[in-house]
């Protein structure tokens, strides 16, 4: 009896279920974003603030740095670097073999679109600010009173980031567990073998 390698084999993904994944988180996030931040100008544009629960409460900012309120002024150079990550993480993505570090892909990427949809349709809205290419201010309005103002975009920046770092430390684990799993299969097929052919002789 001859002994049959045992492999594990990650399961194959479609061209439509990729796709699909990152394009639904993407869209979601950006609507989820674009639609609260409308909301945020039109409800506190007066300066009034909206008390939620706890510390939590709403409270319109603009920022031309990144997430956060950090790096204010930078908003071109930011966003163009948003752009180039989510490109990257789009080119990784296409050999991606997770349904679930597809939809955390897509969150970003979700994110970083929707904060760069303001740097250029935003440009020259707020006062002080300026008039450049993608220079337009980002609308912040989650204010939890001890952390910068910041916006649903800003967190599923921040989710989708951890979302895959954890993704990326399990699966060297799970790896190596197959790997394992796979050797010892293997060990016990060529045992059996050896016992059968002894038997036959």
């Amino acid at each position: 009896m001859e002994s049959v390698p045992l492999t594990s084999h990650p399961p194959k993904i479609t061209a439509l279920q990729r796709w699909g994944a990152i394009g639904l988180a993407t869209l979601s996030v950006v609507l989820t974003d674009q639609l609260s931040k409308a909301w945020a100008l039109r409800r506190l544009s007066s300066g009034e603030m909206v008390d939620v629960l706890f510390s939590l409460r709403f409270n319109l900012a603009f920022n031309t740095g990144m997430a956060f309120s950090k790096g204010a002024g930078q908003g071109p150079l930011i966003g163009l670097v948003a752009l180039v990550v989510a490109g990257v993480l789009i080119f990784i993505a296409r050999k991606s073999t997770s349904i679930l570090q597809l939809v955390f892909i897509g969150i970003v990427v979700g994110g970083a679109v929707g904060n760069v949809i303001d740097r250029m349709s935003r440009v020259g809205e707020a006062p002080n600010f300026g008039t450049g290419f993608m220079s337009g201010a980002v609308v912040d309005f989650i204010d939890l009173q001890w952390w910068p103002i910041f916006n649903i975009a800003d967190a599923a920046i921040v989710v989708g980031g951890i979302g895959l770092v954890l993704i990326g430390i399990r699966a060297p684990i799970e790896e190596d567990t197959a790997a394992a799993a796979s050797t010892d299969d293997q060990s016990d097929v060529a045992t059996d073998s050896a016992g059968a052919d002894s038997v036959d002789g």
